[in-house]
């Protein structure tokens, strides 16, 4: 069905947060994945929901152990971290072994780097939403890890300019054409090959220091992807 962009914009504009959701396999394996639907929906007993992608390693580990955690990320996290479990997958890397965590009561992994607090729960439910199963938990327990603010998918989108996943749940394609000034028009853009971001020299990456007009064969080495976190290595040209 054609979704009209009246719905889209609508849509648009309701509010989320930004959570990492973990969990393990019923062997032990260890997966999560950032998540922008993620909410509480009774007090008594405390129950929280969140939706995950069928296609997801998380969704499939989930189905099997039936728990999991859901980390508040802070506002100051990096686009780096918010890139490990936002675009990469744990079918490739294991995304625990460079954060900070700890094994929580049911044995799941519980993300602190950056993180707020965390809440544990034990699945009571599930509904078929077609592409994405909503998971239903009740809490088992929860824990304050740091004072902050909570990132939410507004200032991720608007002011750290993050990008969304294709097997998010408010995924919609961009159709705004890329605008930009005829003498650049020789320079050539390069495409992250892990999450599709677009590096630009006509706009460059001013948030880490990279001038507009800069070609993609002048930034330093040391520079990664602001999405995703991976290195130049990772792009092609567009």
């Amino acid at each position: 069905m054609q979704v009209r962009d009246e719905v889209i914009k609508a849509l648009g504009g309701m509010s989320y947060g930004l959570y990492v959701v973990s969990t393990r396999s019923k062997d032990g394996k260890l997966n999560g994945q950032i998540v922008n639907t993620a909410f509480q929906i009774t007090a008594e007993p405390p129950t929280i929901a969140v939706s995950l992608n069928k296609k997801n390693l998380t969704h499939q580990y989930l189905k099997e152990s039936g728990v999991f955690a859901v980390s508040i990320i802070n506002e100051n996290a990096p686009m780096a971290f918010i890139g490990l479990f936002g675009f990469r997958c744990g079918r490739d890397i294991n995304k625990f072994d460079s954060v900070k965590h700890v094994t929580g009561s049911s044995g799941i992994p519980i993300v602190t780097e950056n993180a707020l607090s965390a809440i544990e729960a034990k699945v009571t439910g599930t509904y078929d939403a077609g592409t994405h199963t909503l998971f239903v938990g009740e809490v088992t327990d929860a824990r304050i890890i740091a004072e902050g603010i909570p990132l939410t998918y507004a200032v991720y989108r608007d002011k750290k300019h993050g990008k969304t996943p294709k097997n998010a749940t408010t995924y919609k394609p961009d159709i705004t054409p890329a605008i930009r000034p005829e003498w650049r028009q020789d320079m050539k853009k390069y495409v992250c090959k892990v999450c599709g971001y677009v590096y630009d020299p006509a706009t460059g990456d001013p948030d880490n220091n990279v001038a507009a007009g800069t070609p993609f064969e002048k930034i330093p080495d040391s520079w990664v992807c602001p999405t995703c976190g991976a290195g130049k290595e990772e792009f092609e040209p567009a």
